[in-house]
């Protein structure tokens, strides 16, 4: 048996300048999360992060519930743990199976003022919030609602050996902005239902870029602490460029360049083949007629096409997953097609988000 992951999620910095949502901070709080689980097993184990708190972290009581019961958290034995600032932590195993496509409640209570919290921005998923400790309490009546993860990292399983999970690596089309919240109809999710042995977890960050930070450490930076340190992996699904292209003209900055990220492309996957893994790479999706002020620019949409040429013919990668057609409408193939567009001309419905997984040949995918 292995400990492997059997849910990621990637955080970020609060105190970033680029800011697609509001971080918060927490004080005498209970914070109810719901994690959707990729991967399953017989026993668990939580994994918490104070990886950008500029303060201690104390957590005061954390449990945890699935479908067969719930438990405590305990941590070296105790159920009290204070995380360094920039530290992370792994709970101690618990006996309480968990499968595959669960949703796990996790529950934490802070006791103190927390300062701002180390958090997933934008995971299509609702935590609830309420006043006082309530981690043993079955409800959570007139909880605050807040469409974010806080100080989680991911949920490890123990799993037989011969499993073999990849992960999903990239921006928000994996983290899955545009889907309806709390349906886990994420792009990573639909893939998922279409495996038949092992799993994906999920590593994107909206807004996040290849080559620069914000939002999110950039993909080359993050790449080992988010792909690498997982046991068990085989494959890496990568999904970059548009926040490249498109998230300078924001502040009035130049795109990208197409060499430039062929360049990035390309330490991406020979970083993965040094760790023996198998990389497949996405072409990068449609975003003309973003309703974002300077997403959409000529100079941007020119880098995309020039970019997605290569991706199609270059021997780089071990495999291409077309995206970018299986999403785009074909009378003006820089957009995302009307039946798949989640309304803002840069993101992907559930529909649009089904058609990105589908794109996935699961032969180029045998985990």
């Amino acid at each position: 048996m292995i400990w492997t992951a059997g849910f990621r999620t990637a955080v970020i910095n609060p105190y970033e300048q680029i800011q697609l949502t509001e971080p918060r901070g927490f004080a005498d709080q209970t914070v109810r999360q719901v994690l959707h689980m990729a991967g399953g097993g017989e026993r668990l184990r939580v994994r918490l992060t104070n990886r950008y708190g500029r303060t201690p972290l104390t957590i005061a009581a954390a449990r945890v519930a699935t479908e067969h019961g719930q438990a405590a958290l305990t941590f070296d034995g105790a159920e009290r743990l204070v995380i360094p600032p920039g530290e992370e932590a792994a709970g101690d195993p618990i006996d309480l199976p968990v499968a595959p496509g669960a949703d796990l409640f996790l529950s934490l209570y802070l006791p103190e003022e927390t300062g701002l919290a180390t958090y997933s921005h934008m995971p299509m998923e609702t935590a609830h919030i309420v006043g006082g400790n309530h981690v043993a309490s079955h409800s959570l009546p007139d909880a605050e609602q807040v469409e974010a993860r806080f100080y989680v990292s991911g949920v490890d399983v123990l799993a037989p050996d011969a499993t073999a999970i990849a992960v999903a690596f990239g921006d928000s089309w994996f983290e899955g902005v545009g889907s309806t919240t709390g349906a886990n109809n994420r792009s990573v999710d639909f893939l998922n239902r279409r495996l038949k042995r092992g799993w994906v977890v999920n590593q994107g960050i909206a807004g996040n870029r290849l080559l620069r930070d914000e939002v999110g450490e950039h993909g080359l930076a993050r790449f080992d602490h988010d792909v690498l340190s997982i046991p068990g992996l085989t494959h890496v699904l990568v999904h970059f460029g548009i926040n490249d292209l498109g998230l300078p003209g924001m502040s009035g900055e130049p795109p990208a360049t197409s060499d430039a990220l062929i360049e990035g492309f390309e330490a991406l996957a020979r970083r993965a083949h040094e760790a023996a893994l198998k990389i497949l790479a996405a072409t990068i999706g449609p975003f003309a007629g973003a309703v974002y002020p300077g997403i959409s620019t000529p100079e941007g949409l020119a880098a995309r096409r020039e970019v997605n040429d290569w991706i199609r013919t270059t021997d780089t990668f071990d495999a291409v997953f077309d995206v970018a057609r299986a999403v785009e409408n074909p009378e003006a193939p820089d957009h995302i097609h009307p039946d798949l567009d989640s309304g803002d001309g840069m993101h992907l419905n559930d529909k649009g988000a089904q058609a990105m997984a589908n794109a996935v040949n699961l032969d180029t995918l045998a985990l």
